[in-house]
């Protein structure tokens, strides 16, 4: 049997759960099983522990197929536990470094007591760490083992259950198990606390708590649940007249109960506006109800709030707290005024577009900094014309890109009076990057961030890792992220991507990627007009060259000496370069186009279109791989530089170990690899296989459909995803020659 069982219950935490688990699993101390229970989690959540489960014999996994809540997740993950010790751990936070060595010697240095309780420290968002602020509770003082009595200011810790070891035959002859509800912690924290015989102390940090810049917190979350703090003190007060001998702890308890009650009405985004005052009724019953003999109300402000619960003063209440509501507005709307003063005249036009009402047929697009019309936002654009032709559709572009819009498509220019209007007016917003900082996203407004690929590379927070790729005010971009409503995400690796660096508040629509659903659905005509438009001769063999950014590079210097390799690749081979949209144009791409020896297709509005005229793809770190990949045609790896690029920028997995096809790292390897056929072999197809099915899961053609029948029509039931084996792909450029040539 292990000494420490860990109960982590799971919902919800995607972003966060594989963190969670490595920092349990690697942990220096190895006597203790991982009880993991996912309570019917509807992310990837459950997914992630089976695959943790598989490669460790230490995680056992618990499907519940009901949601449970918090409670119940913990009372199912203690009924499989096996160890001396049960300790819980949230899926969202993290053991701190040698924490599960620490705890075991303090338990044997202190003769296995009935609990043990260890430090935390709150970890944020922006790298910041706070110590927990009554980390003086655990110092080292008098007895190593004691009993609450000798030490009742353990009382004044946080309510919480996952800084504790609590022995097993302790909680089983108690009988302590989690109540259904919010504040579930309450009734086991207190009732286990009084009751235990033997306490000791760690004076050491050993979980770091996740304070989530946006959800993960139900408390946070204004409802009626709110008052299951009721019920929880019930089966407090219940657990004291069960119990004759613990009655010294009636006033002690109480304290703690009204300082919850009044913690809950006063803080803001907790309680309906039209519950208030049922709460505060419902409180000053229990107040009266519970009131132990002889109790002395604390001194200055506080006492005040006491009495006024005593005396059911609920007008009382609410007077005092609106004046302190009124000070507040009156500085508030100082600083804006004099925000506002600063504005110059395009933003005051703005502001006045602010004040009049939302057009709610009018949807704005934008994609690329506004560079053109393409990606997500065009795919989107086009199935909105199919089954929402009532919307009106306009696209932001940038005065130079305005002439090359597709003939059709209505455009405001960026920076114009017209731009401003759309932008303050129209119901939906959509985009691949972000809107400018000077957006405001009005009630009412709908803002859709489509991405524009899946990460490879450390994106959001995760670049805070890599000062070197950046030099984002980090603060600003969640600033620009709170706006969203919906983020379209093409994988489950890229939910959880995007969940853990953009922690704000949206709903994601796993859909597949709308700009594939094209590579899905074309037949051999579409992918013979791609080759026509690039003057592609009949079983000419087309490769794509489609490199990435580098921080490190100030512009595009291919890595590859492109005119030894279209030598290599010989007459009958046409070499395709599209170089990153943040270089533009490129002096080496466009002496080497005039010598014919390649096409630059860098300009080209529609990657999908050279997506489908291609033969393989040659790549570094693109994103491209992962679009490509649903064609199942070769991919080729090109990765001369992979060591400087992801200690440079930092990357999620290691692409050479988990490559979609053959990988080359110099270019005598990647001319080996053209030369020998090698990178269309079986080796090559099985790595693309693997590949696919991990990264392409979603892309079934339908991805467009799914986001618009979701976001724009406001139907709440998705669409079936076609199973992974009985989907179609566009056939590759010989496929499509023979079947012009039957037909």
């Amino acid at each position: 049997m292990p000494r420490l069982s860990l109960v982590v219950p799971v919902y919800k935490v995607q972003g966060y759960l594989a963190e969670c688990l490595d920092s349990v699993l690697g942990q220096d101390y190895t006597d203790f099983e991982v009880v993991a229970v996912d309570d019917c989690s509807p992310d990837g959540s459950g997914a992630i522990l089976d695959q943790y489960a598989a490669r460790d014999p230490r995680v056992h996994v618990i499907h519940l197929t009901e949601n449970a809540g918090l409670g119940g997740a913990r009372n199912a993950g203690m009924e499989q536990a096996q160890g001396d010790y049960l300790l819980f751990l949230d899926s969202d936070d993290t053991l701190a470094d040698g924490a599960l060595r620490l705890i075991s010697e303090r338990l044997e240095t202190t003769g296995d007591p009935e609990i043990l309780v260890y430090d935390y420290a709150r970890t944020y968002w922006d790298g910041r760490v706070r110590a927990n602020q009554r980390a003086d509770l655990l110092k080292a003082g008098g007895p190593d083992v004691f009993s609450l009595a000798e030490r009742p200011q353990l009382l004044d810790l946080l309510q919480i259950v996952w800084n504790k070891a609590y022995r097993r035959d302790f909680v089983v002859r108690h009988g302590l198990s989690f109540p259904a509800g919010y504040y579930e912690d309450a009734p086991w924290t207190f009732c286990s606390l009084i009751s235990a015989e033997r306490i000791a102390v760690l004076d050491r940090v050993c979980v770091l708590y996740r304070q989530r810049r946006a959800g993960g917190n139900i408390l946070k979350t204004v409802s009626r649940k709110h008052f299951d703090v009721f019920d929880q003190y019930r089966r407090v007060f219940h657990h004291l007249d069960a119990h004759p001998g613990l009655d010294p702890w009636r006033g002690p308890l109480f304290r703690k109960m009204i300082d919850h009650y009044l913690t809950v009405l006063e803080r803001p985004g907790r309680l309906p506006l039209d519950a208030r005052a049922e709460f505060f009724h419902r409180a000053a019953a229990d107040y009266r109800a519970r009131l132990p003999r002889d109790f002395q109300r604390p001194g200055g402000g506080r006492g005040h709030k006491y009495g006024m619960l005593e005396r059911d003063a609920y007008g009382t209440m609410a007077g005092a707290t609106a004046a302190v509501k009124l000070r507040q507005t009156v500085r508030t709307g100082a600083r804006s005024a004099l925000n506002r003063s600063k504005r110059g005249a395009m933003g005051v036009f703005y502001q006045s577009q602010l004040r009049l009402p939302l057009v709610d047929d009018l949807v704005l697009l934008s994609a690329y900094w506004s560079r053109g019309v393409s990606c997500n936002p065009a795919a989107i654009d086009a199935e909105l014309a199919r089954l929402a032709p009532h919307l009106r559709r306009v696209w932001a572009l940038r005065p130079d890109a305005v002439a090359r819009a597709p003939k059709g498509v209505q455009t405001v220019r960026v920076g114009s009076k017209e731009y401003w209007t759309a932008l303050a007016r129209a119901k939906y917003l959509v985009n691949n990057v972000n809107f400018a900082d000077a957006v405001v996203k009005r009630e009412g407004q709908v803002h859709l961030q489509t991405h524009h690929g899946t990460p490879l590379k450390t994106m959001g927070l995760d670049q805070r890792k890599y000062p070197a790729s950046t030099d984002m005010d980090f603060d600003k971009l969640l600033e620009r992220c709170d706006r969203w409503d919906y983020s379209v995400s093409a994988n489950r690796f890229s939910t959880a991507v995007w969940e853990r660096v953009y922690p704000c508040s949206y709903i994601s629509l796993e859909s597949g990627y709308p700009r594939n659903d094209v590579l899905v659905n074309a037949g051999a005509a579409e992918v013979r007009r791609a080759r026509a438009a690039l003057k592609l001769a009949d079983g000419a063999k087309a490769f794509l060259y489609m490199p990435t950014h580098r921080e490190y590079q100030p512009g595009f210097t291919p890595s590859l000496d492109l005119v030894r390799l279209a030598d290599e690749l010989g007459p009958d081979a046409t070499l395709l370069v599209r170089g990153h949209y943040f270089y533009g144009s490129s002096p080496h791409v466009t002496e080497l186009r005039r010598t014919g020896r390649i096409v630059d297709v860098s300009d080209h509005a529609r990657v999908e279109e050279l997506y489908l005229a291609a033969d393989a793809l040659i790549t570094d770190y693109s994103s491209a791989m992962f679009d490509y990949a649903v064609l199942d045609r070769p991919i080729i790896v090109f990765a001369p530089d992979w060591d400087i690029y992801s200690a440079v920028r930092g990357t999620y997995f290691n692409l050479l170990q988990e490559a979609p096809g053959a990988v080359a790292t110099s270019q005598a390897e990647l001319i080996g690899l053209l030369g020998s056929g090698a990178y269309d072999d079986a080796d090559a197809a099985a790595r693309r296989d693997a590949f696919r099915r991990r990264f392409c899961e979603f892309d079934d053609g339908r991805a467009a459909e799914r986001v618009v029948r979701r976001v724009f029509l406001g139907e709440q039931t998705p669409l079936p995803f076609t199973p992974f084996a009985e989907r179609p792909h566009a056939p590759t450029p010989a496929q499509a020659l023979e079947l012009v040539e039957q037909a």
